[in-house]
């Protein structure tokens, strides 16, 4: 069990949180650590209590005399041991990884009028989110522009090159593929972009084409598979860069970046996977092909039917989800139908701070 004797002076110091140490309006730090006096010690330490009387720590520091009280319960959840790092929320141990048979039952969706009238039902909404990596809102009002207003109730529109929103149907001159009716494979958007938009909104107005149809994997799932049954092919895609490019007449984007991203601790964060937008790799012939099988074993694992839940958008239904998490995906359809959705980008931290201060209200309600 770790103790008060074993923290590191500087790491114990440098959570002191007195009002000579944190601003009390708003908990940031008023000293540089370079403001701290070298040869910090622990001078002396007692039980004590916090204003509101619940059991502390007070540690006087030597050499400078600075007094700090901890409370027992802040001392049982920080103290430095033997205990797994916490998640930063955005890796896989943060998430539920599932296929089609394990969301069965459970499709993760939400009605939009209880949706914008009941936290506890925009709070489960977004947990979906965070937690499945998306959820579909039924019944959002099919008007223009409407999928701004949606980003806009936990967050902040992400504008790109292709501006506010998009609108995602067919054209007479596209410059990408997602404007016209052609199959789309399982990818991420925008893998050229740094940083890459973290949320998509994708919100139907019409859909009476014959096809069309949209697809979600989880490419964190998918990833683990892979570390399991290919654990060297997961290992090349970690580690290669690709190049992802687009460009157009007004716009030239590049991004260097694996396909499967990693944090420090090894746990997969990001998912970038985009056939229409990788670039040519530059690397020894033998790293070529070894990225190749890497690269095609992940992209036919990607393919498994299984891993894929297939739905059919109607007018009025806004998927949200996360961009740096799932491959969505459509079937071909008949450019003759009428089939119009309008996109738009935002981030997850808008989300998750949304969905932090809901739970804190309903923690204190």
């Amino acid at each position: 069990m770790p103790t008060l004797a074993s923290a590191p002076p500087f790491w114990l110091r440098d959570n002191c949180p007195c009002t000579d140490c944190r601003d009390p309006r708003n908990g940031q730090k008023l000293f540089q650590i370079t403001d701290l006096p070298a040869g910090l010690t622990a001078a002396t330490v007692r039980e004590a209590r916090t204003a509101d009387g619940s059991p502390a720590r007070e540690v006087v520091w030597a050499p400078d005399g600075h007094r700090s009280v901890y409370p027992e319960a802040w001392l049982d959840a920080h103290l430095p041991g033997d205990r797994t790092a916490p998640g930063d929320g955005r890796t896989e141990d943060d998430k539920e990884l599932w296929d089609a048979a394990g969301l069965a039952g459970r499709f993760p969706e939400a009605d939009w009028s209880a949706y914008t009238t009941d936290p506890a039902v925009t709070a489960a909404a977004l947990e979906n989110v965070m937690r499945f990596g998306f959820v579909l809102l039924r019944g959002v009002p099919a008007r223009d522009r409407q999928v701004l207003d949606v980003a806009r109730t936990f967050g902040f529109v992400r504008e790109t090159n292709y501006g506010e929103l998009f609108e995602v149907r067919v054209e007479a001159d596209p410059n990408n593929l997602a404007f016209t009716g052609a199959r789309i494979t399982p990818h991420t958007d925008n893998p050229y972009r740094d940083p890459v938009p973290t949320l998509q909104l994708l919100h139907c107005l019409a859909n009476a084409a014959r096809g069309g149809d949209s697809g979600l994997v989880d490419g964190f799932h998918a990833a683990a598979l892979l570390r399991a049954e290919d654990p060297e092919a997961y290992e090349v895609l970690t580690r290669v860069p690709v190049p992802f490019a687009f460009a157009d007449a007004h716009t030239s984007l590049v991004a260097h970046r694996p396909l499967i991203g990693t944090d420090p601790g090894g746990r997969i964060r990001e998912i970038r996977f985009n056939n229409r937008s990788i670039g040519t790799l530059r690397r020894p012939a033998e790293e070529l092909d070894a990225f190749y099988a890497a690269y095609r074993a992940f992209g036919e694992l990607l393919l498994r039917g299984e891993l894929q839940v297939e739905f059919r958008l109607a007018p009025g239904d806004c998927l949200i989800f996360d961009n740096t998490r799932l491959l969505h995906a459509r079937t071909a359809f008949a450019e003759s139908g009428d089939r119009h959705l309008q996109g738009a980008y935002a981030d997850i931290d808008g989300l998750a701070s949304t969905l932090a201060v809901l739970r804190g209200k309903e923690a204190t309600a």
